[in-house]
């Protein structure tokens, strides 16, 4: 495996950034690229960047994540969701390369009562959402060598999260107001990062089940419980400024784009096909809390 080339698209954004560090400290031979050293809406960059390095496999991290921008913005969201996506599953179909994707738990709408599974119909809410279904359509349609793994709720020590934004609240502001009725599963982008390197393992050795598959943290809670977590957690190395964190429904504080409420993924498939289990997400809550 360690000799194996991996090009990254996105390496600039949270997980992008994870995997570099990964493959620093794995010494793998991960070939990088931000959005400035190669935009996935542009079919012939990606071209000359394989032709290349000849990658066996590629990883594409590259994403619109803003979820309330992009309502405003849909174009530049379906640019880099759908179009991008469609051009690297091209360029992986003229090279032959095995494709890995990153999408989300926010292709469904939140309304099931149950943990989603990969066959459940997908009918995101929002724009963002929107933009990743279709990007995941269109790997599918293009290019049967591929893996699209569903993450929910990510955080880690790279870009901006949740887990980075009650941090800095606490330390600010002596009362926060979290959503108490959306409940999922955060992810560490150190588990996901790790997840992808096992699954191209088990790829490289010929277990080729191609496909969607979903990885999440465990065990579920609501944004609500997980704030208090991550206080909880912040309060055992430094002075914090917060005294109460009140709980409260969507419905009181508003936001442009509409959110799941229920983001919960069972991740069975990807055990029973890769022998991957999800990871507690508290033990990359604390190597977080640790390092900031």
């Amino acid at each position: 495996m360690f000799s194996l080339k991996i090009l990254l698209t996105g390496a600039n954004g949270q997980l992008g950034c994870e995997m570099v560090e990964l493959a620093k400290n794995l010494n793998l031979p991960l070939y990088s690229f931000t959005r400035s050293q190669l935009n996935i809406t542009e079919l012939d960059q990606i071209q000359r960047t394989v032709a290349t390095i000849k990658p066996n496999y590629i990883i594409n991290t590259a994403a619109y994540t803003a979820v309330d921008k992009a309502e405003k913005e849909s174009e530049l969201a379906f640019s880099i969701n759908c179009v991008g996506v469609k051009n690297l599953a091209k360029v992986a179909e003229e090279f032959d390369i095995p494709l890995l994707h990153i999408s989300t738990d926010y292709v469904f709408d939140g309304q099931k009562k149950t943990p989603y599974i990969e066959e459940d119909e997908a009918q995101p809410l929002s724009i963002y959402g929107q933009s990743k279904l279709s990007g995941e359509n269109l790997l599918r349609e293009s290019w049967y060598k591929h893996i699209i793994l569903r993450v929910s709720w990510v955080f880690g020590i790279f870009g901006n999260n949740f887990v980075k934004t009650i941090i800095r609240l606490a330390k600010e502001q002596k009362e926060l107001k979290i959503i108490a009725d959306q409940r999922g599963a955060p992810t560490y982008t150190g588990d996901i990062a790790m997840t992808l390197l096992k699954i191209i393992a088990c790829l490289d050795k010929g277990q080729t089940q191609w496909g969607t598959y979903h990885y999440t943290g465990m065990p579920t809670l609501s944004w609500y419980e997980f704030a208090k977590k991550i206080v909880d957690e912040l309060k055992q190395h430094q002075h914090l400024l917060l005294r109460e964190i009140i709980p409260i429904l969507t419905l009181e504080y508003p936001c442009i784009a509409r959110r799941p409420y229920n983001s919960e993924l069972d991740c069975q498939k990807i055990l029973q096909t890769f022998n991957i289990r999800p990871t507690h997400w508290f033990s990359g809550l604390k190597k977080m809390v640790y390092s900031l």
